[in-house]
């Protein structure tokens, strides 16, 4: 017995020792992996192979995702992008640009035209800009159509449709489902309750929103014709079906004729071209020199210093509490922006805002924050990005000045509130729900047989004293009363041409413009408006799931035909399901957004998963 005791301490022992050493290979192997040095960087083509979307502030990778084999789409941060583009045009290691568009997936408006801009000023510099894809959105056309040279495959397409879309509305369902919705808003225009209340959308609405899409393509259709003058774009949107048929069924050609492309070929043809231009390597994939992006984006980024003007990004929607990158969290960010004011000496504040909204307490929050800036005497300029609306309006009031873009999203200024009630859904179920009160509000809100009187007109009072409270906020920082501001508010989203218009903003411009502003506001010398972006630092943890991500979405990468960029009708989905149960389960009351393009391309997580799944047994 003591024998066969020790042969297993013996054994448990060596597995121990085992497992030791290979934790040890693993942990050095993958220190080494993140701390070696990248290999130098030669010449060639600069290759953008963009395979997801573009966006402000990219979400980190969640460990679930990454173990289930399902991450999310590959985001790029729009700066990084600029960057990369700007270093670019005086490197002489980079002899032309590529820009490979088959699975991009899009982004803002307003940060696609940055894009474009930066693509337009590499090809103004003399380097040759070549942008490759099998079928042309929207979205990617207008990247696209900065290059220098556009090319189509031959079974592809350019897909110009022009903003709109169709959105669900939810009565129906909640109907069947026995969910009474009880809405609490003001605004005639805060159009986001109506999927709870009604099955289409009403006249103030669709006025607004066709407004705004019209606005939205006329800005689209003038970049778009500033780099390609000679483009037959307004034909192609007219009568997209004539011009195809005018080309004997050949939708590549149809978009030739029109000037929206200049070369069809497939793939190798392409990459041949590639080779002309920054020379040939064999060993390579694709046959030529490739500089490819994330290395040329370590070493462009990796010398960015700090400076006398700070930069806070609030991306993504805005909630309670504490949040991970693509999501604004209302603490996560003030306590970057007052950890900034202490730790830094600076001198100004940059505020640059994506988002749509959310939670009032959270843009509160926020906004105290960048108060406590100009408390301490540093001047804020907010640079708006795609969307700016709602709670994205709230937190950019405490700005000396506000630059936006014609493409921007903003407004919305207004103030909802939805709390749904189960009364029928008892009912369907065969369940009653009863009890005793002592004061009218005795819980309240009642969610199984619907709130009272009492606890509804509390409800809508909130509701009231937030709007006069938004109302008040905006009329102090644009300098107009509370009665000039609700003629302009009541929900209503406005374009960034009509926001500069109405006094809503003070002037066009991008990031640059906002920190060249700040610097002036300062009173910086030209050459000390350095910035320092104030951003919660990568954890080793967050560096490895992205390093796991990574590897899984370039092994996982595969090809697709034309027609898989037109439909979308997923994406739509998986928004409409996200959108739906972060409205119901959020807070009750809100300064959000739902009528505004989503600032990333949507993403389902579990709890998406979840509630539809419930939802179909349901229906079942």
């Amino acid at each position: 017995m003591r024998f066969a005791r020790a042969i297993w301490k013996l054994l448990v022992g060596i597995k121990d020792a085992l497992v030791l050493i290979l934790m040890l290979f693993f942990f050095g192997a993958l220190y080494a992996g993140l701390s070696a040095k990248p290999t130098p960087i030669g010449e060639g083509v600069l290759t953008l192979d963009l395979k997801g979307s573009v966006v402000e502030q990219p979400s980190k990778a969640q460990f679930s995702e990454v173990v289930s084999g399902g991450s999310g789409p590959k985001e790029y941060r729009l700066r990084d992008l600029v960057a990369v583009l700007n270093a670019a045009r005086t490197d002489d290691r980079v002899k032309a640009v590529a820009l490979d568009l088959d699975g991009f997936t899009g982004g803002g408006q307003t940060a696609l035209s940055d894009l474009s801009d930066a693509v337009r000023a590499v090809r103004t510099s003399g380097k040759p800009v070549l942008a490759y894809a099998t079928g042309y959105t929207d979205d990617s056309y207008q990247v696209a159509s900065a290059a220098s040279e556009i090319w189509l495959n031959p079974l592809g397409l350019v897909a110009i449709a022009g903003p709109g879309s169709q959105h669900l509305y939810y009565k129906g369902l909640l109907d069947k489902l026995g969910v009474n919705p009880h809405v609490y808003r003001v605004g005639t225009y805060k159009a986001a309750v109506e999927p709870f209340t009604r099955s289409d959308m009403s006249p103030e609405a669709r006025e607004n929103a066709q407004a705004l899409g019209n606005a939205l393509l006329e800005s689209w259709r003038e970049g778009v014709l500033k780099a390609r003058p000679k483009a037959k774009v307004d034909d192609f949107l007219r009568n997209t079906p004539g011009v195809v048929q005018a080309a004997g069924g050949d939708m590549a050609k149809a978009a030739q004729n029109a000037g929206l492309v200049d070369k069809i070929a497939d793939r190798q043809v392409f990459e041949r071209r590639l080779a002309e231009l920054g020379g040939e390597d064999d060993s390579a994939l694709g046959g030529y020199k490739r500089i490819k992006l994330a290395a040329y984006g370590r070493e462009t980024l990796e010398h960015q210093g700090r400076g006398p003007i700070g930069v806070i990004t609030v991306a993504g929607m805005i909630v309670d509490g504490k949040a991970a990158n693509g999501t604004a969290g209302g603490e996560t960010i003030a306590q970057l922006i007052e950890k900034g004011l202490q730790d830094y000496d600076l001198k100004a504040l940059v505020v640059r805002v994506d988002s749509p909204g959310g939670s009032v307490l959270a843009s509160e929050r926020i906004r105290q924050a960048i108060l406590e800036a100009k408390r301490q005497k540093l001047p804020v300029v907010v640079s708006m990005g795609s969307v700016a609306a709602s709670g994205g309006y709230w937190v950019s009031t405490p700005a000396d000045f506000i630059y936006a873009e014609p493409s921007t999203i903003t407004g919305s200024i207004g103030v909802f509130g939805i709390l749904p009630s189960f009364e029928g859904t008892l009912q369907k179920l065969g369940l009653g729900a009863d009890g005793i009160k002592t004061t009218p509000l005795s819980g309240e809100p009642d969610v199984l047989n619907g709130p009272s009187p009492e606890a509804s007109q509390l409800l809508q009072t909130g509701v009231d004293s937030i709007y006069s409270r938004f109302l008040g906020i905006v009329s102090q920082s644009r300098h107009k009363t509370p009665q000039q501001i609700d003629a302009i508010a009541q929900g209503r989203v406005w374009d960034g041409g009509t926001a500069h218009q109405i006094g809503l903003v003070d002037g066009f411009g991008g990031m640059e413009d906002a920190i060249q502003k700040a610097g002036d506001l300062a009173k910086l010398a030209k050459d000390d408006r350095g910035v320092t972006y104030l951003e919660r630092p990568t954890t080793f943890k967050e560096q490895l799931l992205e390093m796991l991500a990574q590897s899984e979405k370039q092994d996982g990468d595969t090809g697709t035909d034309s027609f898989a960029f037109v439909g979308n009708g997923q994406v739509q989905l998986a928004q409409a399901v996200a959108d739906m149960r972060s409205v119901l389960s959020g807070p009750s009351i809100q300064v959000r957004c739902l009528e505004c393009p989503a600032v990333a391309p949507a993403r389902v997580d579990k709890k998406d998963v979840g509630f539809l799944s419930a939802l179909m047994s349901w229906l079942s």
